[in-house]
């Protein structure tokens, strides 16, 4: 059976640029999951399963507001409050998967299609370590020449080390044979900080899957080790701790939409 969704294996990388240097760089995985199949891919792989625990799983509940709502409706219903041009077509993921019941994406990729293939738009859904989650809906640009390039206001707390202040700007190329996305943080004066990560595609089959519990042992445990560590090691340089505002009132904010066009009688 064909499926759109696949495995990403690569790599992410983070560069802090000032005003201390840091940098850091570990191996990582990604599911690119078609909304659409998460329930023939729960019924396919035996190491994989959808809102249930096995060695590997996709819970609703992880993503968006938290509740148990198809991730397809909600996905729809932003678009639709955005007012970004939409007609329906395939909403596909690119996020981290639980392993042994355990998972923290800082970061996830909605790639919104129309139903001729083209992109719509690109919804990214950050998680801080406080348990919070944010999203920046941002309309795909038109004239598109193979990389997605957008940007936006920072609205949401992630790192004690980073002003709010900021703006994010994204590159996106993919997800096909493989995948990018480096987002850049910037204040006045300049780039602070320049996250990536690079993925190439493998079949999402149960003997990859097996493969990646092998050679990635608890790797979604160690992002949020590796997180506290890399602060950790921010502090003993010298870099100011920013203080915690509280969330964004609304969970989506949104920007570049192209109007949605009225319909002629």
């Amino acid at each position: 059976m064909t499926t759109q969704s696949a495995l990403y294996v690569g790599r992410v990388t983070h560069q802090r640029l000032r005003p201390r240097r840091h940098s850091l760089a570990y191996r990582a995985y990604w599911l690119l999951l078609d909304l659409d199949e998460l329930e023939a891919l729960s019924h396919r792989l035996k190491l994989f399963s959808h809102d249930r625990f096995n060695l590997f799983a996709f819970h609703t509940a992880d993503h968006a507001d938290g509740a148990r709502t198809p991730l397809r409706d909600t996905i729809e219903r932003h678009l639709a409050e955005a007012k970004i041009a939409y007609d329906g077509g395939a909403i596909r993921l690119l996020t981290m998967p639980r392993l042994l019941g355990y998972v923290f994406n800082p970061l996830s990729v909605y790639f919104c299609h129309q139903k001729d293939g083209s992109l719509a738009a690109i919804l990214y859904e950050v998680t801080n370590t406080f348990g919070e989650r944010h999203s920046y809906l941002i309309a795909a640009p038109e004239g598109q020449d193979g990389v997605i390039r957008q940007h936006c206001a920072k609205q949401f707390y992630v790192s004690p080390f980073l002003d709010m202040d900021m703006r994010y700007a994204f590159s996106v190329a993919g997800p096909d044979e493989k995948v990018r996305v480096v987002v850049r943080g910037s204040d006045k004066e300049g780039d602070i900080i320049v996250a990536s990560l690079v993925g190439a595609r493998k079949p999402l089959t149960d003997a990859n899957l097996a493969r990646l519990a092998a050679t990635y042992p608890l790797m979604t445990l160690k992002v949020t080790l590796g997180i506290h560590w890399e602060a950790l090691l921010l502090w003993l340089k010298g870099v100011r701790l920013q203080s915690k505002p509280a969330p964004p009132a609304k969970l989506i904010s949104a920007s570049g939409a192209r109007p949605i066009p009225e319909s002629t009688p």
